[in-house]
């Protein structure tokens, strides 16, 4: 019995020997120590609770430039594509006004060429569709002011009927996806005759 009663007293962690309580720690902390300590742990925890902060907001900082990077990429990820289709629309509208120049002469009405013509309208226009549900549109910059954001200056025109600083006329078109330009459309620009 005073075996299993000495060995519960060493699991619980008490002396074998009489009680006396401990009234003085044996590493004693004067008051203002303590005081001193715990204000430098204070300090800490404001530091590190500051850094935490600024840590999550740079986390999410990343996280929104990330979200749209992706975004961007998915929106934009087909330009050079679409530079490219671009080039093959600019021909298929020469062609298809280069027939219909032909087409239109009365001294040769050939209805070959007619059809022809007819065709290549109807697949520029479904071009231009397909370019309209995927976000390329044509700029139209006739008889608004040049924007260097949009436009490159080929030649520049008197103005006449026309205020100074207007495109006056386009020799290739421009086209955006999604507002941004992808190809700068040639224009000249109106500018005062000189006397």
């Amino acid at each position: 019995c005073a075996f299993s009663t000495a060995a519960q007293q060493r699991s619980t962690g008490d002396e074998c020997g009489p009680e006396e309580p401990s009234e003085e720690p044996k590493h004693p902390l004067s008051d203002c120590a303590l005081e001193h300590k715990a204000i430098k742990l204070e300090e800490q925890v404001r530091d590190l609770t500051e850094r935490y902060r600024r840590a999550l907001a740079d986390s999410e900082n990343v996280r929104r430039r990330t979200q749209k990077f992706v975004e961007d990429a998915k929106l934009f990820g087909i330009q050079s594509f679409c530079r490219d289709l671009v080039e093959v629309a600019d021909i298929l509208e020469k062609t298809a006004e280069s027939a219909a120049g032909h087409a239109e002469e009365p001294s040769d009405p050939n209805p070959t060429l007619q059809k022809i013509y007819e065709g290549l309208s109807l697949i520029e226009a479904k071009l231009q569709s397909v370019f309209a549900k995927h976000g390329l549109q044509k700029m139209n910059p006739v008889g608004g002011r040049y924007d260097p954001y949009e436009h490159e200056i080929i030649c520049h025109v008197p103005a006449e009927g026309v205020q100074p600083g207007t495109v006056a006329l386009v020799t290739q078109d421009g086209y955006k996806l999604h507002g941004r330009t992808i190809r700068h459309a040639l224009v000249g620009v109106a500018v005062e005759a000189q006397e």
